[in-house]
């Protein structure tokens, strides 16, 4: 006889597989209607960039998607180039950013970025690239941030029983992370957040998390 336990995490394994198709088509027609009647305001931020720093308009990265497979996420370049040997030296030099940095990887105050770019960090529009990400299927529009590879450590050293289950769904655009603080949480706080969405991963916590996430994009806060 199967104990309750089982029965929940049968129940639960049933909901996401039902999920998941519905959560796909939602991605592909929400991702095209914003690449669509947002393209006007993506060539704006693209001139910008290019008028007012040197480098390329875009940053792409590495980062961990579903089941730990790599892919290239993109962004709008907010720094300028050659901006992570810049951060190397800025660590050396300075203890309380090498603090801060250790808590948050992040810098509230970070030198590398242009004017352009501190802008669109802060209102978000620097991840209005991802929805290509999201129309090819490497992210979702809510799901756990995704990871850089070299964090894979700093992970598991907070959870690391459930290192597999916090990568067993795609990554998102947007999730319980920006919607609960954004960049004022410490690393584990995020990973414990992420993984709470995992366990609690549904087509009307997502639905949830969209309508949360746009207050906090007209009336940004946690963003740097």
């Amino acid at each position: 006889m199967m104990k309750l336990e089982d029965n929940i995490t049968l129940s639960l394994k049933m909901s996401q597989c039902r999920h998941q198709p519905l959560k796909r088509v939602f991605d592909i027609l929400f991702s095209l209607a914003a690449l669509i009647f947002g393209m006007p305001l993506f060539l704006a931020i693209a001139l910008l960039i290019k008028l007012t720093s040197r480098g390329p308009v875009f940053y792409c990265s590495l980062r961990l998607g579903k089941n730990g497979k790599l892919f290239n996420f993109w962004k709008f370049r907010t720094m300028y180039v050659h901006a992570d040997l810049k951060l190397k030296k800025l660590l050396e030099d300075n203890p309380l950013l090498r603090e801060e940095w250790q808590k948050y990887f992040k810098l509230k105050n970070d030198p590398r970025h242009t004017r352009i770019g501190k802008f669109l960090r802060k209102t978000s529009l620097d991840e209005f690239p991802q929805f290509w990400n999201v129309l090819i299927g490497d992210l979702s529009i809510v799901g756990p941030r995704p990871y850089l590879p070299n964090e894979t450590d700093e992970i598991k050293k907070h959870i690391s029983d459930d290192f597999e289950k916090l990568l067993s769904v795609k990554p998102g655009l947007t999730g319980i992370w920006q919607t609960s603080g954004r960049s004022h949480l410490t690393f584990e706080n995020r990973v414990r957040l992420d993984l709470d969405y995992v366990k609690r991963n549904s087509f009307l916590f997502d639905l949830r998390l969209i309508l949360k996430t746009i207050p906090m994009l007209i009336f940004p806060k946690g963003a740097f």
